[in-house]
């Protein structure tokens, strides 16, 4: 079986800019500089703004740079973080990403420093994601870009690109994976108190996020009942016996504070709760689809290829973290 190969301080350069989001910055620098204390050698990070001069970001912190961007070192990862400061870019830092972006063997973005790179044309033909309030904008300006604003990451080719700030973390443990192995990314997940992994084809909003939280404790309790219970009866029948509510009243007072129905907000979390199950477990698909509600392997099939295009035996094949080697 092959090795995997470890990188030699393989440097990650983090682009920096006025009004930059902070977090966007950080959150990528602790991921890559927890896996450097734990592997020495690993990663030089590296930070740099176009002359070498300190940057304000968007919260009012004060960020002082490694180096101008003219003496920086050639990169091996370059992040392009978002923030406030993408919305009128200095032209300069659009050329010198035209002109320095593809020679970096993995090119990142988080959040809207998507949009820097799509200016750069360095986003042309790639599918890529963004934070989904600028998703739409970023389509709008380069229709030459495929832009998906559902995923919490999105890898193409050597272009890797993340939602709102901490899909950040996500996408940059995904890469320390990607070079070091799993053990080593689930240490500084651990570190970070964060998951390890949230797969980049996560929706930006869970089933949770996505739908209004209702305003009635009775109603925010059967929200919570029915994600901490998928397989159990979640009829409406049932779910309003649990509201005290008639069946008709509360069918109608669930979309009116969620602004969905009952029955796709029960679809929605127990297909999130299949994935999950497929993505992070080695359970069998037929007692997948049990304890996720379903009861046949055949109603959660039908439920994967309406949602996501393919079946749970191939989103398993797709999206389950392959073993450290």
């Amino acid at each position: 079986m092959a090795q995997r190969t470890r990188p030699t301080g393989r440097t990650v350069l983090v682009l920096l800019f006025d009004d930059v989001q902070s977090l966007d910055v950080t959150g990528p620098v602790e991921v890559f500089a927890g896996a450097e204390k734990h592997t020495p050698g690993t990663y030089r990070i590296r930070t740099a703004t176009l002359d070498g001069a300190p940057v304000r970001t968007s919260s009012g912190l004060t960020v002082v740079p490694d180096h101008a961007l003219a003496d920086a070192p050639e990169p091996d990862t370059l992040v392009v973080p978002g923030g406030q400061g993408t919305r009128d870019p200095d032209p300069r830092l659009t050329d010198w990403l035209r002109g320095h972006g593809p020679r970096a063997r993995r090119l990142v973005s988080v959040c809207t420093g998507a949009i820097l790179l799509a200016r750069a044309g360095l986003l042309d033909g790639r599918r890529v994601t963004t934070h989904w309030a600028y998703s739409g904008r970023l389509a709008r300006d380069h229709p030459a870009v495929d832009v998906d604003p559902d995923p919490i990451y999105v890898r193409d080719g050597h272009v890797a690109t993340s939602a709102g700030v901490t899909s950040g973390i996500d996408l940059a443990l995904a890469l320390v994976e990607e070079d070091l192995g799993r053990d080593v990314a689930l240490t500084v997940a651990r570190h970070l108190v964060v998951f390890l992994r949230r797969p980049g084809n996560q929706a930006q909003f869970s089933a949770q996020l996505a739908a209004q939280t209702a305003r009635r404790e009775p109603l925010r309790e059967i929200q919570q009942w029915i994600t901490e219970h998928p397989g159990a009866d979640l009829g409406v029948e049932s779910l309003a016996a649990r509201a005290s509510l008639s069946p008709r009243h509360f069918a109608r007072a669930f979309q009116a504070e969620t602004g969905t129905t009952p029955g796709r907000y029960v679809d929605r979390v127990r297909l999130e709760h299949a994935r999950r199950l497929l993505e992070d477990t080695g359970d069998g698909v037929e007692e997948v689809s049990r304890a996720s509600g379903y009861g046949t392997t055949e109603a959660m099939r039908r439920a994967f290829v309406k949602a996501l295009g393919t079946s749970p035996a191939e989103y398993r094949r797709r999206f389950r973290p392959a073993p450290a080697q």
